[in-house]
C-alpha cells in the first residue's frame, strides 16, 4: 500500500469516528455558511516536488527551497511594485533562479517536466468524500487561491471534482495575491455572505495570518505540519486532515 492509499483507507475510515480537532479560540464564529479554500489545502502538492527529485536527486532540496522562497518574494513584490504577473508565469521566473542560484543550465525539456507536475495536479485522498458531506450539510464551497483560474478547474477536472465547487476564486482577476485585503475580500463578493459567515481553510501559515486579519474565521489545515508564523494571529481551529475540519465546521455550521 503507497502513502496515498494509506492516508485515503485511514481517512475513509475515520469519517465515522467523531475526533476533536485542535480547537482554539472560537468564541467569534457565529454561524458558517460557506467553506473557502486555498488550493494546497484540497490539491496535494507532492508530485511537484517529487518532479524536482527525480531530475536533480543530488541538488532538489536547495531547489525546492529557493524556488517555493522566490515564488512567494516574486509574487508579493510586484503586487506592491504594480509590476503583476500571474501564478504560473511566476512560477517559472522563480523555477529560472532556482536553477541559476544552484547552478544549474537545465533543458527546456526539463523545466517544462516539472511545471507539468501543476498541470496534472490532483486532490488529497479526504478531499473527495469530504467535500461529499459538506455539500450534504448545505455548505457552500469555493477557491480562493493564487492560482489562475486556468490552473484551478484543471486540477478541480483532474480530482473529479466538478459538481461540488460553487464559485472558484482566483486573485488574477484582480491582478493581486493574498494577503492583500482586496484578495479575500472576493471570497466575501462573490459568495454573497459576510466575512464571519465563511470559514477560510488555509493551507500555508502565512495565509492563515493574512484571512484572520481580514477578519474571516479559519481554520488551518496544516496538512505538512509546519510551525506557526510569528505574526501574532491565531487559527480559530486547526488539524492536519479534512476529517478535523469537518468535526470543527459541523460545529459552527447554520
Amino acid at each position: 500500500m503507497n502513502r496515498k492509499e494509506f492516508i485515503q483507507s485511514s481517512t475513509l475510515a475515520a469519517f465515522g469516528t467523531i475526533v476533536a480537532p485542535h480547537m482554539l479560540s472560537t468564541r467569534h464564529i457565529t454561524t458558517i455558511k460557506a467553506l473557502a479554500f486555498d488550493a494546497f489545502a484540497i490539491f496535494d502538492p507532492e508530485p511537484i516536488s517529487k518532479a524536482v527529485q527525480t531530475l536533480f536527486p543530488e541538488q532538489s532540496k536547495q531547489i525546492i527551497e529557493v524556488w517555493q522562497s522566490r515564488q512567494f518574494t516574486y509574487q508579493w513584490l510586484r503586487a506592491l511594485g504594480h509590476e503583476y504577473k500571474n501564478f504560473w508565469d511566476v512560477l517559472l521566473d522563480a523555477l529560472d533562479f532556482a536553477f541559476l542560484k544552484c547552478g544549474l543550465d537545465p533543458q527546456q525539456a526539463m523545466k517544462e517536466q516539472i511545471m507539468g507536475a501543476y498541470k496534472s495536479i490532483q486532490a488529497w485522498p479526504d478531499v473527495g468524500p469530504a467535500l461529499q458531506q459538506i455539500k450534504r450539510e448545505n455548505l457552500k464551497i469555493a477557491f480562493l487561491s493564487n492560482m489562475t483560474t486556468k490552473m484551478l478547474f484543471r486540477g478541480i477536472q483532474n480530482s473529479k471534482l466538478n459538481e461540488y465547487f460553487d464559485d472558484v476564486i482566483s486573485t488574477d482577476e484582480l491582478q493581486t495575491y493574498k494577503p492583500s485585503p482586496k484578495a479575500y475580500q472576493m471570497a466575501a463578493d462573490k459568495l454573497k455572505l459576510s466575512r464571519d459567515q465563511i470559514l477560510y481553510v488555509p493551507f500555508a501559515g502565512w495565509d492563515m495570518a493574512g484571512a484572520k486579519w481580514f477578519g474571516y474565521p479559519t481554520f488551518w489545515l496544516n496538512r505538512s505540519n509546519a510551525l506557526p508564523e510569528s505574526l501574532h494571529a491565531e487559527p480559530d481551529g486547526k488539524g492536519s486532515s479534512m476529517r478535523e475540519l469537518l468535526e470543527f465546521a459541523g460545529n459552527h455550521k447554520r
